[in-house]
């Protein structure tokens, strides 16, 4: 094997990357922003101008590179076919296609969507480096899904394997999702829908005393600090969170039967406030089988993306 892999972790607002040695020592660690205008068409340029400036540095030639991963926000195809990346501004195209263009150099070439990527990341080198398969949900702005079993990415005919955000937890709803229908999980389970519940909470219990009701602009990471500081109200919507979750995660298990249930994204920095509710709610609704999942928090944060490039490369 040569002696040297990258992994690049493509976002809206900035491309993070990573250059790792082989036995998967991450050498440097960077990020660039992601220049979106003119249909994306700067993005794939742009990055690997950023790696060969440090291949350059480093007196490094792309015949001493393993390869290329790569994470990008949208459904991925098995064959590096990007369906559509609405953050990138980009339509269809074959991503191992455009880089053999780019660069001839690049020996293997890897692409998948940057949840999987980073649950692949988590599996080498974080909270699940002791497990074969892991399911690992993002909670930010929306929610995201990766899925690894026995070692491999899930992907799904259509890249879109893990897409558990618009999985209905509320039939009843008359709220409509942006997907353009009602009742989905990151309606409740992200920050923005945890952001909504507490909004309504206060508006539908006028009288009743919580810290929440002080801030000016309430905003999703101060329900979580509420909640940690012991808010009865704050507590509450955790709870409800978890609830929800942990009821659809069941559904997750009956299909991919993970070893470990991995929560990343900005609400897991609540911690554990946030984690009993949700493997509470798994454990009481979970068949006998798989009733034990181990839950765990991410570990590697805003790096598991690039860990889990470069893993793709390695096998």
């Amino acid at each position: 094997m040569l002696p040297y892999v990258f992994g690049v972790d493509i976002g809206g607002t900035a491309i993070k990357l990573g250059a790792f040695r082989t036995d998967g020592t991450l050498l440097e660690k960077w990020q660039i922003p992601t220049r979106v205008e003119d249909g994306g068409s700067h993005v794939l340029p742009d990055a690997l101008d950023a790696l060969r400036g440090w291949m350059a540095r480093n007196q490094v030639t792309w015949s001493q590179v393993e390869g290329v991963g790569m994470g990008v926000p949208g459904p991925v195809k098995l064959d590096g076919t990007v369906l559509r990346c609405i953050n990138l501004n980009w339509g269809e195209q074959s991503l191992p296609a455009v880089m053999k263009a780019l660069e001839p150099g690049i020996a293997k070439f890897r692409v998948t969507n940057d949840v999987n990527a980073a649950t692949l990341g988590e599996l080498w080198k974080g909270a699940a480096s002791s497990c074969n398969s892991a399911v690992m949900v993002t909670l930010g702005t929306g929610i995201g899904c990766g899925v690894v079993a026995d070692g491999a990415i899930m992907s799904g005919s259509e890249g879109a394997a893990g897409e558990i955000g618009h999985f209905c937890v509320d039939r009843e709803s008359t709220v409509r999702c942006k997907c353009g229908k009602y009742g989905c999980l990151e309606q409740y389970c992200s920050a923005t829908g945890l952001l909504r519940c507490a909004k309504l909470a206060l508006a539908q219990q006028p009288e009743r005393p919580t810290a929440l009701r002080e801030k000016k602009q309430l905003t999703a990471k101060q329900v979580c600090d509420a909640a940690r500081a012991g808010d009865a109200l704050a507590l509450e919507l955790l709870d409800e969170l978890g609830e929800k979750l942990g009821w659809a995660l069941t559904a997750v298990a009956s299909t991919v039967n993970p070893e470990m249930f991995l929560i990343g994204g900005g609400l897991s920095k609540a911690g554990d406030v946030l984690l009993q509710p949700i493997a509470a709610s798994y454990r009481k609704y979970a068949f006998h089988a798989f009733r034990d999942t181990a839950f765990a928090l991410a570990e590697l944060g805003n790096d598991a993306g690039i860990y889990g490039c470069a893993k793709m490369v390695l096998g």
